[in-house]
């Protein structure tokens, strides 16, 4: 067992912004009830600041349109109904967009080539003229209802994984810039208080194409707000029917990719220290490896976000809900989607992980590869411990730690617990045959088999301080406060005379 002591006024390096920014499928699926009903539980548990997604110009948002006036001439006119009502939506669950511009609306494409089932167009405009003018009305129209002031707050981002042929028709690198050269000027002429960004790559020759980005923006003279990429630690997937199968990376070898893009930015003189954010990450890349809906999914992250902000300014899970439809509709509630929350809007482990992030307060004490911990103003400490098991790793993880504490006070141990036993949405789903369709007792059944296990007790301190051991099972995560308490009890009230019999 690890024996580890901490004092209040240890001081550990810790960036927690992990509620940021969240990602989310194309913004046409905003309009279903669902989504918005998923939406308001991540909302109102977890709270993420922003939120970034595809197909803002997609054309099942119908924004971009053209016709043939009485001379023959073509005409461009735009349609905002239904961006109005996600951005109303958003609004309503007190979230901003982390704007992503694409992708490209068919009749302004200069080809067909699409990707995804709903088949965004992934080619250069034919005409530059008109997809700046565009980006430009978009962004009026945006300010116009919703303030100048506040609009000019949202984050921007051209395109989406230029450097993958499947986003950008060739991956050409060229080609992008130069989109990203005309984007990034006609927003900043319209108001220059706007932050913008860019090149949005995953993994896949990602020191490249961050270095030739940074050196043709200098070439330009683009000051850029901040750069943004991508990060997935999982390896090439095995595939089975609907579903893909990934081996998990070692999570060093992802922190260490992310520490050779900050260094990358900061060879350049006029962009050293520009903010880097991370627009998407998760474990898998793919919308159907059923890690994503596991207690191993979680422990995992929750290793990810002790360590993400460490060299990033934010990091946007990919995504709150599993209302997504890449690859198509889903067949079953559980089907390895993104989301930290599965349809019929029950919350996944991921999700808890999120959430125990969110309760952290004061200053880092402690951080480790299995656990951090945080001590706020009030004398309370917050921590979170991680088990995830693949690999070569099994077993129980055992911690025992002794923190620092006043003699004079009671104290009262708080834990919740998330792992296979306790908080296992997945595996009832299991037992109950895999229902492709739920009915409403079951429903109700896996969201209560979807929270976590709560225990609380009170702790002596002896000479050292408190002593808190832990039994972490396989996968598991659990989030624990120990606290200064007062018992002042009504008058006549035992609580130990009331199992007397």
């Amino acid at each position: 067992m690890k024996n580890i002591v901490i004092h209040k006024d240890d001081r550990v390096k810790f960036r927690n912004n992990m509620n940021y920014c969240v990602g989310t499928g194309r913004m046409g699926l905003a309009l279903q009830k669902e989504y918005a009903e998923q939406l308001k539980l991540v909302q109102e548990k977890i709270g993420f600041s922003h939120i970034r997604g595809h197909g803002l110009f997609s054309d099942d948002m119908s924004i971009y349109h053209e016709y043939q006036d009485a001379e023959g001439r073509t005409q461009v006119e735009y349609n905002f109904t239904y961006l109005d009502m996600v951005m109303d939506m958003y609004k309503e669950l007190n979230i901003k967009p982390f704007l992503e511009l694409g992708f490209m609306p068919g009749e302004l494409a200069s080809g067909t080539q699409t990707i995804f089932y709903w088949k965004g167009n992934t080619t250069p405009p034919k005409d530059e003229e008109r997809w700046c003018n565009l980006v430009k009305a978009t962004l009026i129209h945006l300010m116009e209802r919703y303030g100048t002031d506040e609009v000019v707050s949202w984050p921007v981002e051209v395109w989406n994984e230029p450097n993958l042929p499947g986003f950008w028709e060739k991956a050409d690198m060229k080609k992008y810039f130069r989109l990203f050269e005309i984007t990034f000027n006609t927003i900043k002429a319209l108001d220059s208080r706007f932050k913008v960004g860019g090149p949005a790559i995953c993994g896949v020759d990602d020191e490249r194409w961050i270095r030739e980005f940074l050196v043709f923006c200098r070439s330009k003279k683009l000051d850029i707000d901040f750069v943004t990429r991508h990060h997935y630690t999982t390896e090439f997937p095995e595939n089975a029917g609907h579903y893909g199968y990934q081996k998990l990376s070692e999570p060093q070898l992802g922190f260490d990719n992310l520490k050779t893009t900050r260094d990358i930015v900061d060879e350049f003189r006029e962009y050293r220290g520009k903010e880097i954010h991370i627009t998407e990450y998760n474990t898998s890349y793919i919308p159907n490896n059923p890690i994503h809906d596991t207690n191993l999914n979680a422990a995992y992250i929750a290793h990810q976000l002790s360590r993400l902000g460490d060299v990033n300014e934010s990091y946007s899970y990919w995504t709150f809900g599993d209302i997504f439809e890449e690859q198509g509709v889903p067949y079953t509630p559980f089907h390895g989607g993104f989301g930290m929350v599965a349809n019929g809007c029950i919350p996944k482990p991921t999700f808890w992980s999120f959430y125990f992030y969110k309760r952290l307060k004061g200053e880092c004490v402690y951080r480790s590869d299995d656990a951090i911990v945080t001590y706020d103003e009030k004398g309370t400490y917050h921590g979170i411990i991680w088990n995830p098991v693949y690999g070569e790793r099994e077993g129980k993880l055992e911690l025992s730690f002794v923190l620092d504490a006043d003699k004079e006070k009671t104290y009262c141990m708080l834990q919740q617990i998330v792992d296979e036993e306790t908080c296992n949405p997945l595996k009832i789903w299991h037992s109950l045959g895999e229902p492709s369709s739920l009915a409403v007792e079951q429903k109700e059944l896996l969201r209560d088999a979807a929270r976590p296990l709560i225990k609380a007790e009170n702790l002596p301190v002896d000479e050292d301080g408190v002593h808190l051991n832990f039994d972490i099972g396989e996968n598991g995560v659990t989030y624990f406060e120990l606290r200064p308490v007062t018992v002042s009890s009504d008058r006549g009230y035992s609580y130990e005379r009331a199992y007397e019999c």
